[in-house]
């Protein structure tokens, strides 16, 4: 299961990776047939963050630990301190891993959004695509 990723590099920039979540069939409950699951991760907390109609950018900023977020409406345009951009559309998820350094910029669609922030203090043990 491919994931959009930030990070940071030890000098303080900020870059985008796609990063793969290895997944195993595995049935949710014995009459299921088998889903796509990833291992499961520790996380400390789960926010739900709303975002009104109208927030556009938000100034270079970090994270202060990694976060899985996940998109349910809305959209947002990622920006790293490299200078590329990336468009996340609702349904996405992102780690963002960028805790120190420049940060990115987002820049929100203009309507309402609805994200969900899951806190992973460990980040996740991943595979590099």
């Amino acid at each position: 299961m491919k994931c959009l990723r930030i990070y940071a590099t030890p000098d303080g920039e900020s870059h985008f990776d796609e990063i793969e979540l290895p997944t195993t069939k595995r049935s949710v409950h014995p009459d299921a047939l088998p889903f796509d699951v990833t291992a499961s991760y520790p996380a400390s907390r789960v926010r739900i963050t709303h975002i009104p109609a109208g927030v556009r950018e938000v100034s270079w900023h970090t994270v202060p630990e990694p976060v899985l977020t996940v998109r349910l409406d809305g959209s947002v345009e990622y920006e790293t301190s490299d200078g590329e951009i990336r468009h996340v559309p609702a349904g996405s998820f992102v780690l963002v891993e960028d805790t120190h350094g420049k940060g990115h910029l987002s820049r929100h669609s203009p309507e309402a959004q609805t994200v969900i922030w899951i806190s992973l203090p460990n980040g996740l043990e991943l595979t590099q695509s």
